[in-house]
């Protein structure tokens, strides 16, 4: 009985300070590439989920952070170009992506 109730205690800790954690929202810039009849997109200090442009083409990641790249427009599928790295793009890498797709950061 006292080993359940030490359990339940560590795990109700746990879920407070995951909660109270505060989110890291990548400082720098991802830049996406569409067509060279249109300005670049550029997303400052980007966080949560961002839908690309409908003809978007590069992403490039210029943050200080790793962010993911999705096939679908609400980051739910990640990106399987590299099976290796299930849509993880690291900082100062990119990667071709769609315009049905987004990224998160």
């Amino acid at each position: 009985m006292r080993r359940m109730a030490l359990s339940a205690l560590f795990a109700a800790a746990t879920l407070v300070g995951m909660a109270a954690a505060p989110a890291q929202a990548a400082s720098g810039q991802v830049v996406v590439y569409s067509t060279q009849l249109r300005p670049l997109d550029v997303y400052k200090d980007p966080h949560g989920c961002t839908k690309l442009p409908l003809d978007a083409h590069v992403l490039d990641n210029l943050t200080d952070s790793t962010i993911t790249v999705y096939t679908d427009p609400y980051c739910t599928f990640p990106l399987t170009e590299n099976a290796l790295t299930l849509g993880q793009l690291k900082p100062g890498h990119g990667t071709h992506v769609s315009g049905t797709g987004s990224f998160k950061a």
